[in-house]
């Protein structure tokens, strides 16, 4: 399926998405947030995709919300947001809760909703002239697309409230100092470190990190028994897979694995 917001192609494992709207900062808009809902509802589906990249068009990642398109909808903007929200939130947790690590691959400005996206990646690489601001409060909204979930988990409360009341812009250098991407690169490498990393992640036990992601996330809300009871369910279950017996087999016979995501 081809889409007017988004490119999506799939190579060696590897699911590529690209925020498609330069000539308007990839900012996004209604259309943009259908089509991630759809695109994340393909990755998950599609068994030749065992990672995921996330990058921009042009010389930005996201802009955040497409604010143009906000105000023409005048009275009707309440049941605007709430259907835009609500499925750019589909995207969000479709990526979060399928088996296949995503890789964000920061290329510009990741403003608003674009710094949600950002946020939300397993793995987040960032180009060094990338920008890190949260933008939301500076035109009277608050905050969508998972930002407030990760962006103190990340960072702690103090520096979110920072973030998110003053919108201090984040060099980055300075996001990868503060917790909010795993490493900085220079920008002419940038696809070339996401993609390594994403073929590694796609040569690896797909059903084992779909099992720690989902694990990581409720790590958050539960106890510490009802985390260990769903910790041993899935060291089970991911134990006595193909790809599970295989490694340990593996391992204790000196081989190397090799993974097949089942």
């Amino acid at each position: 399926m081809s889409y007017s917001t988004l490119k999506f192609e799939v190579n060696d494992g590897v699911g590529l998405i690209t925020i498609d709207r330069p000539e308007n900062a990839n900012t996004l808009n209604k259309t943009m947030a259908e089509e991630l809902s759809d695109v994340a509802l393909r990755c998950d589906a599609d068994e030749r995709v065992r990672a995921v990249i996330i990058t921009g068009s042009g010389k930005l990642f996201c802009a955040g919300g497409d604010l143009k398109s906000l105000n023409e909808q005048g009275d009707d903007l309440y049941r605007f947001l709430t259907g835009t929200a609500t499925l750019f939130h589909n995207a969000i947790t479709r990526f979060q809760y399928m088996d296949a690590p995503v890789v964000m691959a920061v290329n510009g400005t990741a403003a608003g909703g674009g710094l949600s996206i950002a946020l939300s990646g397993d793995y987040v690489i960032a180009a060094d002239d990338a920008k890190f601001v949260c933008a939301y409060t500076a035109s009277g909204l608050t905050p969508d697309g998972s930002s407030t979930f990760f962006i103190a988990k990340h960072v702690g409360l103090l520096r979110a409230k920072e973030l998110v009341l003053t919108n201090r812009v984040l060099d980055a250098e300075e996001a990868l100092d503060w917790g909010l991407v795993n490493k900085v690169v220079a920008a002419d490498v940038l696809m070339a470190e996401a993609t390594e990393i994403a073929t590694t992640f796609a040569a690896g036990p797909t059903k084992a990190y779909g099992g720690a992601k989902r694990l990581l996330l409720s790590s958050f809300e539960r106890s510490i028994e009802s985390q260990l009871e769903a910790e041993s369910q899935s060291i089970a279950t991911t134990g006595s897979s193909r790809d599970g017996r295989h490694g340990i087999d593996s391992f204790a016979n000196k081989r190397k694995p090799v993974f097949k995501g089942e």
